[in-house]
């Protein structure tokens, strides 16, 4: 029974102080989740309810694919992470039990479920293999944020496939973008699928799905000709220079500019004219200096993929000691360590760059005759760029709410998850590792469809199908009409919410309004002395007249019509 007196469904009037994204104020606002710390939430009563919908809808195209549910702990020996290399990330939480044995609290299951199967799997006959679970994870998130959408701990669907060699996980794969493809389409999202960066999980390659949503903190490079990619490994052709001309290298004072804005300005040239340099210590290499347009963003993660190794901003100290040059006047020509620079700097000419004295810079630079440097790509794209087929990029923010990725042997060599071929010879098993995050799920469809009243779900997450709210008092011929079309609407199958609180009209509406179910049913005095119900569809507010006498199966049909 899901009636609203005897419901723990807390709504608020206003959001809480520190919220800014919309799905963080709503969902508080209208009940579905409460903070217990800074980025730990609790699911109350209603959002729980939305969270096992997406659940069930990721279960069942999972289980279409051949996936096995199984649950595995989120507390595991760090002896598996060192193994693989991934024991003392940043974002990990370890600790130890009362004897002093390592411990990790789980980010993702990747290294739990490979010693499953090497310890099982012994022929290329007991493959392939999906297998999926729901679990707890926990993640030190250094800037908790945005609600549900940035936090410590979260609820994910981790699915792995196990194959004979890359044609097998090729096939795994794609079976996987079949089955994530139909999950976002029926939870009615707006999405794209992207490449992305492999990042911490390694591997072969990647791909992303994204939400658009002004609140998402990805940005995501889109065309008219169906490129997508994550801007974090995203590639296009620049925009031109302008005004660039040759010449010979040669001196100009530039006193106190120590900013390519301020440059660009005392020499007449626009930003894109000027080199901008980043000196970086790299884990292994040492120090690196990396080059980009002054117009352009270095990239962090690309700089990392073109160096191998991670690496750190240069100190001053480290600037004067091992680049030979100062602050703010940091140029390639004559520099004493190794360059790496961005390919849209390769054939032009007549830059200007530091020239590693105070207040003086070169102009007249060209790459590959005053500097040979590294080529790579490392600058992160920009709207107006170019696409391979030529098509202009534009590029929004949006919401990562599950990601795929090619393992291929990283785990399964360290972890020793091996069969034998049809010939008898040991082979090592291929993997891939794909994710989907619920909550996520649920935070997209809040930002996507929300408007000025509260939330708008799609029908496949909403809590409920219908609200029903009665107008009448205990005793009432309006109370009586809507106990028995409670009743009839359960009966036919919908799940129904009834507001049979003590409330004013006003109320009753504006908490509907707020948490968003599709169809809310509204039963009064007036319309039961005329025969018939209130109807309103939550998306667009479109509201109709039911007939009293069959209200539940027009209800039903109605809802059935619905996005």
């Amino acid at each position: 029974m899901t009636r609203l007196t005897r419901y723990f469904l807390p709504t608020e009037k206003l959001p809480p102080a520190d919220a800014e994204a919309p799905s963080h104020k709503l969902m508080v606002r209208a009940g579905l989740v409460r903070q217990v710390g800074a980025g730990i939430w609790s699911w109350l009563p209603a959002g729980w309810r939305v969270h096992r919908r997406a659940e069930q809808i990721i279960r069942e195209e999972l289980d279409a694919i051949g996936g096995q549910e199984m649950l595995m702990p989120v507390l595991q020996p760090a002896e598996l992470w060192q193994r693989t290399g991934r024991y003392g990330l940043d974002e990990q939480f370890t600790l130890q039990d009362r004897k002093g044995a390592d411990l990790v609290l789980a980010m993702t299951h990747e290294e739990n479920v490979t010693l499953h199967v090497s310890k099982v799997v012994r022929s290329y006959r007991d493959l392939p293999l999906i297998l999926y679970h729901f679990q707890v994870k926990e993640r030190d998130e250094p800037r908790p944020r945005a609600g549900v959408l940035r936090t410590r701990e979260f609820i994910m669907k981790d699915s792995y496939t196990f194959d004979r060699d890359a044609d097998g996980l090729q096939h795994g794969y794609d079976l996987h973008i079949q089955a994530y493809d139909r999950i976002f389409d029926r939870c009615g999202l707006e999405w794209y699928r992207v490449e992305s960066d492999v990042g911490m999980m390694g591997g072969l390659g990647a791909h992303e799905y994204m939400a658009p949503c002004p609140a998402g903190e990805n940005d995501v490079a889109l065309s008219s000709s169906g490129y997508a990619a994550n801007v974090e490994i995203a590639s296009a052709t620049p925009q031109r220079v302008e005004g660039l001309s040759g010449g010979s290298v040669e001196p100009v004072e530039t006193p106190g500019a120590t900013t390519i804005e301020a440059v660009a300005q005392m020499l007449g040239v626009p930003p894109g004219a000027l080199i901008k340099a980043f000196p970086v210590i790299a884990d292994e290499r040492g120090p690196v200096l990396a080059l980009t347009r002054g117009d352009h963003r270095l990239n962090e993660i690309k700089l990392r993929n073109a160096l191998g190794e991670g690496f750190r901003p240069a100190q001053d100290d480290e600037v004067k000691a091992a680049f030979g040059s100062v602050p703010g006047f940091i140029g390639p020509v004559g520099a004493r360590v190794p360059i790496v620079a961005d390919v849209a700097l390769n054939g032009l000419e007549g830059l200007v760059t530091g020239a590693n004295e105070p207040d003086s810079h070169l102009k007249g630079v060209q790459p590959g005759r005053d500097f040979e440097p590294e080529w790579a790509d490392i600058r992160s794209v920009e709207a107006g760029d170019t696409d391979p087929a030529g098509a202009e990029i534009r590029i929004e923010p949006a919401i990562e709410v599950g990601n795929i990725f090619k393992l291929g042997t990283r785990y399964s060599e360290p972890l020793g998850a091996t069969y034998l071929d049809e010939s008898g010879k040991e082979q090592l098993i291929w993997m891939g590792s794909y994710g989907i995050g619920p909550a996520r799920i649920a935070a997209a469809a809040v930002e996507q469809f929300a408007d000025e009243q509260g939330i708008s779900w799609p029908r496949s997450l909403a809590p409920w199908d219908v609200e029903l709210v009665t107008l009448g008092k205990e005793g009432e011929e309006a109370r009586d009409a809507a106990d028995r079309l409670y009743d009839e609407l359960r009966d036919g199958g919908l799940e129904v919410v009834y507001d049979d609180r003590d409330a004013s009209a006003g109320e009753k509406f504006a908490d509907a309004e707020l948490l968003g179910v599709p169809l809310r049913l509204t039963v009064g005095k007036r319309g039961v002395d005329q025969g018939e119900i209130e109807a309103q569809v939550r998306r667009g507010q479109e509201k109709r007249s039911l007939p009293l006498e069959g209200a539940a199966q027009a209800a039903a049909d109605l809802w059935r019509a619905l996005d």
